[in-house]
């Protein structure tokens, strides 16, 4: 009788009533597809680190990434790093250098020396490209600049295309915390936003405290801000995130989304150490989460070690995948997993691996994103 009522229900309630099938876990390791020789972005001459992309109106893929001289050495991110943009008609590529996106600009703004770790966001009708940016003395150093590193705060820069021209803010949307027990007191980076359930925007980023000795600092941890604009003000809850007792520097390099289909928030997270990942190295991880503030491992946590696989040359080991992103078509599906490729001491490209699974796009529902 159970079973004749169930199916006497779906014969006769129309479709919208009927719920909608649950979509199977997202499993990003097996759905990495082999990667074609055009997906790797080089810029000669220069490191090419981060990596983040959409599709403007045009019909153009749009690439922003960081870079800077390799002749000054790879520590000088923190010196002499640049958002710059490429353009190209697949998001597989090839690309072309376009221009310099976000220059420096004068050492007496907070983003007026460096610019880094680009994330693009459409919302509305407006893109939004989030960064961080440094300030300081600009003393080039053969290892980093400890000064200069301590004064990351996160921005955003505005455009009605994605060619620009882009609008910059005389202040940081997240600034450092003035109480000197904040866990993110000495600086803040790594930012990603999503738009999640309720319309409201959440940044995640990267933050170290003074807990720790200087200069390094720390415990390095990630935290949650919310606001119901784009461009803040952004409301912090200084809970960490993402910690690991005995660990000061577990994790970095979010790139943060909420799926609509699944109701659920995603995260993948560069696994410093391997931990997670059980590789005893660094890789990437999954985590997810119902409200942006407990999160626990995906089912499939693993999503990549320092494997490349090639579609025309043989598997290639590298020194680093970091600064994981993911790009959607116009359809809302992820149709690739972005990362900066570290090769060896003078060598780094952006890479675009080709996906096979289907992810809806990091946007609210109504809201007409993408």
């Amino acid at each position: 009788m159970k079973y004749a009522f169930t199916l006497l229900l779906a014969l006769v309630l129309p479709a919208c009533c009927l719920a909608a099938p649950v979509p199977p876990p997202l499993d990003f390791a097996h759905a990495m597809q082999p990667i074609p020789a055009t997906a790797a972005f080089r810029d000669p001459g220069y490191y090419v680190w981060c990596g983040t992309m959409t599709r403007g109106d045009d019909g153009k893929y749009h690439l922003y990434y960081s870079r800077w001289k390799v002749s000054d050495g790879f520590s000088a991110w923190v010196t002499r790093s640049e958002i710059a943009h490429a353009v190209g008609d697949s998001p597989y590529g090839p690309f072309t250098f376009h221009d310099v996106t976000l220059p420096a600009r004068g050492k007496q703004f907070w983003d007026g020396l460096v610019t880094h770790n680009p994330t693009i966001q459409r919302f509305g009708k407006k893109y939004y490209l989030y960064y961080m940016g440094v300030t300081g003395d600009g003393v080039l150093m053969r290892d980093l600049n400890w000064g200069m590193r301590d004064n990351q705060r996160v921005g955003v820069a505005v455009a009605d295309n994605p060619a620009g021209p882009w609008k910059r803010f005389d202040h940081p949307v997240i600034d450092v915390s003035a109480d000197p027990s904040a866990p993110d007191s000495l600086c803040a980076t790594n930012p990603s936003i999503t738009q999640g359930r309720d319309g409201k925007f959440y940044l995640l980023y990267k933050a170290v405290g003074r807990q720790k000795p200087l200069p390094f600092g720390g415990p390095v941890v990630h935290l949650m801000a919310v606001s119901d604009s784009p461009t803040g003000p952004f409301r912090k809850d200084l809970k960490p995130l993402f910690t690991i007792p005995g660990n000061n520097f577990p994790f970095e390099d979010p790139f943060f989304w909420f799926d609509r289909q699944r109701d659920r928030y995603f995260v993948i997270l560069k696994d410093n150490y391997g931990i997670i990942s059980g590789l005893g190295h660094s890789s990437l991880v999954l985590y997810e989460s119902k409200d942006t503030v407990n999160w626990n491992k995906a089912e499939h946590s693993f999503v990549s070690d320092l494997q490349l696989q090639w579609k025309d040359r043989p598997t290639q080991r590298v020194e680093g995948l970091e600064r994981p992103q993911l790009a959607f078509d116009a359809a809302g599906n992820a149709i690739a997993l972005l990362a900066a490729i570290r090769e060896d001491e003078m060598h780094s490209f952006n890479v675009r691996i080709p996906l096979a699974v289907d992810v809806p796009a990091p946007v609210a529902a109504g809201k007409g994103q993408r």
